[in-house]
């Protein structure tokens, strides 16, 4: 169930069975020649939508854009700052709290969002108990990110080794491939890929990650790798929500 397609009635009646909801979150920014910019939150996107099938849980509308400064060098790119999607996520869980919600999955992704992610449920708790909302002392968030799911991670290792990388990866890449094989991209990659490099600021890092990979070499990628992602990642995570439903 997609929580944009539904009516309030039917929400309403969800959440007389389950008081949880699955929240995909990603970016909108670049992904090296051959990724589409909005990578993160279409792989996001759609392993929510699996678990949501798999587990007839309600899936949020997608947060697109995260925290992506250090790209913003790349055309393209959008970001929130780290304060701004701190107040998006409080606001957007406020929100559903007020509704009746409170239990939130998050399936992220983009690395870049976790440090701000987990600052934002840190200030969600308190903001919610000061509102004193119904049930709003029972409000637990989870962070899950799909990419660093044992079985995704395994599989990257065993298809890529250390091609893999850090950005512009392969697997990510796979994973596009197989959803939107309409936009599939093809471009000439330098065999020397730029990694190890620490992240500051925009104009920095593309000056040490040229063409913005970091690490990869996500020529590696086939659509078909990127159906075993998926289907490995909406397994560990469908079983990673339902045990979270039980946190109290």
């Amino acid at each position: 169930m997609l929580l944009h397609l539904t009516t309030w009635p039917e929400v309403e009646a969800y959440l007389e069975r389950s008081r949880g909801i699955v929240i995909p979150i990603g970016s909108t920014e670049q992904h090296g020649p051959t990724g589409v910019i909005g990578t993160d939150a279409i792989c996001a996107e759609a392993i929510a939508r699996g678990v949501g099938d798999a587990t007839e849980a309600l899936v949020a509308p997608t947060i697109n854009v995260g925290m992506a400064l250090h790209h913003t060098s790349f055309p393209g790119t959008i970001s929130l700052r780290p304060s701004t999607l701190m107040l998006v996520v409080r606001d957007y869980l406020t929100s559903l709290t007020k509704a009746g919600f409170t239990h939130f999955f998050f399936i992220n992704g983009h690395g870049g969002n976790i440090a701000t992610l987990k600052a934002a449920f840190a200030e969600t708790y308190t903001a919610i108990a000061e509102l004193n909302l119904p049930h709003g002392d029972r409000v637990r968030c989870r962070l899950s990110n799909w990419f660093t799911c044992h079985r995704v991670y395994q599989l990257a290792k065993e298809l890529y080794g250390s091609q893999e990388g850090s950005h512009a990866t392969p697997s990510e890449i796979a994973l596009t491939q197989y959803l939107y094989a309409e936009a599939i991209k093809d471009a000439p990659l330098d065999p020397q890929v730029a990694s190890g490099y620490p992240i500051y600021g925009p104009a920095d890092f593309r000056r040490h990650y040229p063409d913005g990979r970091m690490g990869s070499n996500p020529a590696l990628a086939r659509p078909e790798h990127g159906q075993k992602f998926y289907e490995l990642a909406v397994k560990e995570l469908t079983e990673a929500y339902r045990e979270f439903l039980k946190a109290d």
